[in-house]
């Protein structure tokens, strides 16, 4: 667990989704309300880092590519989060949980497939974990990907 990766999901969910474009501004109104210095070039991989371990999950919101919380995430607000409805012009996004769930699935699927393909142990182990939580998180069945990874962990 990430308390960094939760904290990107907690801001997400102040407004349903953001965009990528939206996040990095909020890190940024973030650091700015805790005196830190802003290294903007830093937000991006950080939030790659948290689509690439399913804390966030990206979806469309009227054919715009936004960001939601994921399967793995525990959202927590970050240190003055709570402002950022009152400081940032960002509409509330709900998004089709159904619609991500699929999406999610879908990307799972062919990550547990290149994975086992490498036969890369940890990396199998996280994702079946997150097969799990997906489960929990959306109205999908990932049994084709444990059956995929169960494998490359025996």
């Amino acid at each position: 667990m990430s308390r960094t990766k939760d904290e990107l999901a907690g801001v997400v969910d102040l407004f349903g989704a953001l965009t990528r474009a939206e996040l990095a501004r909020a890190l940024a109104e973030l650091a700015f309300k805790q005196g830190k210095e802003v290294d903007e070039s830093a937000f991006e991989s950080v939030i790659a880092d948290a689509v690439d371990d399913y804390y966030l999950v990206e979806g469309n919101y009227d054919g715009e590519s936004v960001l939601a919380s994921g399967p793995v995430a525990f959202p927590a607000v970050p240190e003055n989060g709570e402002d950022l409805p009152h400081i940032m012009d960002v509409p509330d996004r709900g998004v089709d949980r159904t619609a991500l769930a699929e999406r999610t699935r879908t990307r799972l699927r062919e990550e547990a497939e290149t994975v086992a393909e490498a036969g890369d142990e940890e990396r199998a182990g996280y994702l079946l974990d997150v097969s799990y939580d997906l489960e929990a998180w959306g109205p999908v069945e990932t049994d084709e990907v444990r059956e995929r990874l169960d494998p490359v962990l025996d």
